[in-house]
């Protein structure tokens, strides 16, 4: 049997990392395309102080803010900044 190594395709582990920020603070993550509950779960399991029933939003381009659903998939890149506020939160 002879073994070959296809290095034209890395394997999805090694996938780059990159950062976004979420409340300010860099999380590390591998996928470009994520929905609203893979960005908050990877910012909680990265110590960043949010819940997940959090309503998160992502700042646009034009400077004003987006809400993401949980289910909402999004584009993101190492410029991406989310804020994640409590529900209950009126500001």
């Amino acid at each position: 049997m002879e073994h070959t190594q296809d290095i034209g395709h890395p394997e999805p582990h090694t996938r780059p990392e990159f950062e976004i920020l979420v409340n300010e603070h860099e999380v590390v993550v591998r996928d470009h395309r994520m929905t609203g509950l893979e960005i908050k779960r990877a910012a909680i399991a990265q110590h960043v102080p949010i819940q997940l029933d959090f309503v998160l939003s992502e700042e646009l381009p034009n400077g004003r803010f987006g809400v993401v659903g949980d289910d909402e998939v999004v584009t993101v890149n190492k410029h991406s900044k989310f804020h994640a506020v409590s529900p209950d939160d009126n500001s």
